[in-house]
């Protein structure tokens, strides 16, 4: 079994597309958007997989295409919940749904997971790294926290390994470490 991590998927949100975002997804419709990240998410993930979702997995849309959405995807899947989840994602089957922050372990590293970035959090100090989503790729991650949001990841979720390798090039240490010996300084 393999954990991924995803956030931001914003299923049946066409809003997403348009000029006026900031960053505009690339997709020339809604329909196009949500079939090549459901193609996107079951070219990564396996039927025995784990997925944990950081929040807004559906906006702007009905509760049917919500959940025909969700039954296609591969994987148990685990929510964090955002807020654009109340009127969707919180009616979804999860096999869990959780409340702010929410810690586990995967591979032997302590995870933080919230849908919102922290410039600090539980265990900073001994090596646990935050996971966020919220931010839609906007907010560069550091040696110990990553944006693991679809918009960062080619629209997929993203596993361990990858995230471990993003954080091993950034250059950016939190700032609660910043200067300490775990940071090198």
């Amino acid at each position: 079994m393999t954990t991924y991590l995803t956030a931001d998927t914003h299923f049946g949100h066409e809003g997403l597309l348009s000029a006026r975002m900031a960053r505009p997804r690339p997709f020339a419709s809604i329909e196009d958007h949500d079939e090549t990240m459901i193609a996107n998410w079951n070219a990564v993930v396996r039927p025995g997989d784990e997925v944990w979702h950081l929040g807004d997995f559906a906006f702007a849309c009905g509760l049917p295409h919500a959940r025909g959405v969700f039954d296609r995807l591969r994987g148990t899947k685990r929510l964090i919940a955002g807020n654009h989840d109340a009127k969707l994602g919180r009616k979804l089957p999860w096999a869990s749904q959780h409340d702010g922050i929410h810690q586990i372990a995967v591979d032997a590293h302590r995870l933080v997971l919230c849908h919102y970035a922290m410039r600090a959090w539980p265990g900073i100090w001994r090596g646990a790294l935050h996971l966020y989503g919220h931010t839609h790729g906007s907010l560069p991650g550091t040696r110990r926290s990553a944006d693991v949001g679809v918009d960062a990841w080619d629209f997929r979720p993203v596993s361990m390994p990858e995230i471990l390798d993003a954080m091993a090039l950034s250059d950016v240490w939190p700032e609660e470490l910043q200067g300490s010996e775990g940071a090198g300084g």
